[in-house]
């Protein structure tokens, strides 16, 4: 272990006499506090919050991340230049604690650094409000909306897989059925799935004078005392005149009202609301009920005389505070120290090998297709069938054994308030160094094993 020490130590010095490292440190002292007194969002507290948080978690990543690439590859590739792995290896030290010692060196460096900007950011955060004289509706706002992590909730999907096979025969005994479908069975899925989804929209509209209710089940909020928030956007079959939709909503354990006991309150609210934009309802977290039942009544005003429609996937959604703001950014900043590690562990990988510039345009293209694996992965569910045959078999094989970078971006989580679990993180943690990054850097060991550090010349 003291050997491995001697060599994680010798690396940080050798960093810090890096001029790429003083570069970024320095850009990062400048810009974050530049950052936060400059960036305005969209003239609120809550918007200031967000983009800086965005931006200054992003950029502190980018950076970090092209760090420890650059100290990752040059604290091997320079040690062959000047010949200094000579002297090293020389010693009584194993190649394994070489490496080790190398890849320790370089988390502790990038990790550091991490602790010590993201604390810079997370103070800018928690001090905004005094250094923009925020207003007494804005400091709410930022607490109920930035200033913690929100769990969410959606509506189960409803199965109507018997409706749509009784609705199937109907149209087949009545003739109905076009002509492909009876030939074809490729076709008579697709026209299952079309009856499927209208059934499935069909069951989040409201006519008038009617309701939809959706209950939930484990609902854990942090504090009683705080909020809850329904967040929902409708539209409507029959656009009204001014676009607005009069409705009456109820929050709270509806299965009270059957048995006639109440034991926690039923919050009703009476809205008017502009369709096709997102909502939100804000009613005491007290109404769950104590085993984590909540419903949540819409009821389509007479006056209406048009169908509301909640669309499927963003139709409706609950929202509890379930953690600290505090808690939740310790999570995110982990999450770029899962990117910090995995894209050191391949650094030394590559640099096992390969020369300096090789080694570090090797990286950059790991990091920046992991950072834009997921826009990849989607773009080709567009294309010919033979084009997405041959894909899956080659590319999407290879960005499968890359870290989704984008898909844990921190950024995702902090920015609108969103829970990031513990147990999201160590499933992040398990497969990006469990799996991921261990294997790189046995995959590295395995070859500076067998690499030829010199030759005897007679």
């Amino acid at each position: 272990m003291h050997s491995i020490w001697a060599v994680a130590v010798n690396t940080i010095k050798q960093a810090v006499r890096m001029k790429i490292a003083a570069v970024f440190i320095i850009l990062l002292a400048v810009l974050l506090p530049v950052m936060g007194l400059s960036m305005t969002g969209d003239g609120t507290l809550k918007g200031r919050l967000q983009t800086f948080v965005s931006y200054g978690l992003s950029l502190s990543s980018l950076l970090l991340s092209l760090l420890t690439i650059a100290v990752a590859c040059y604290s091997i590739t320079s040690d062959f230049e000047n010949k200094q792995v000579y002297t090293v290896l020389t010693k009584p030290i194993r190649r394994f604690q070489f490496l080790s010692g190398k890849l320790l060196g370089v988390i502790l460096l990038s990790g550091g650094l991490l602790i010590l900007f993201s604390s810079v950011i997370y103070a800018i955060t928690i001090y905004m409000p005094r250094l923009c004289n925020a207003s007494e509706d804005e400091l709410i706002a930022a607490q109920n909306e930035f200033y913690t992590a929100r769990a969410g909730l959606i509506p189960a999907e409803a199965d109507v897989s018997a409706e749509v096979e009784q609705v199937y025969e109907k149209h087949r005994k009545t003739g109905q059925l076009p002509t492909e479908v009876l030939s074809s069975e490729n076709a008579r899925r697709n026209y299952k799935a079309a009856i499927a989804e209208q059934l499935k929209l069909a069951k989040r509209a409201a006519a008038p004078n009617r309701e939809l209710v959706w209950e939930f089940d484990n609902v854990k909020p942090l504090d009683p005392n705080q909020n809850l928030f329904v967040r929902f956007k409708y539209d409507a079959s029959v656009n009204p005149i001014d676009l607005q939709i009069y409705s009456r909503w109820a929050i709270g354990d509806v299965r009270q009202i059957r048995y006639g006991m109440f034991e926690t309150p039923i919050y009703d609210f009476a809205r008017k609301d502009l369709i096709r934009t997102f909502h939100e309802i804000h009613a005491p977290a007290d109404a769950v009920a104590k085993d984590g039942y909540l419903a949540v009544a819409f009821f389509n005003m007479p006056q209406n005389d048009t169908t509301v429609i909640f669309p499927p996937k963003e139709g409706l959604e609950v929202l509890y505070k379930a953690d600290t703001f505090g808690a939740n950014y310790i999570r995110g900043v982990l999450l770029i120290l899962l990117q910090v590690v995995f894209l050191a562990a391949m650094g030394i990988l590559a640099a096992s090998f390969l020369s300096f510039p090789v080694a570090m345009l090797l990286c950059l293209v790991v990091f920046f297709t992991a950072n834009i694996s997921g826009f990849i992965l989607e773009s080709f569910e567009y294309l010919g069938k033979n084009v997405s045959g041959l894909y899956q078999y080659t590319v999407s094989l290879l960005i499968h054994l890359l870290p989704q970078f984008d898909k844990i971006s921190p950024t995702k989580f902090l920015v609108p308030a969103r829970l990031l679990s513990w147990s999201l993180l160590g499933k992040a943690a398990a497969v990006t160094i469990c799996i991921k990054a261990l294997l790189l850097f046995l995959l590295a060991l395995l070859i500076f094993s067998y690499r030829e550090i010199a030759k005897t010349i007679i």
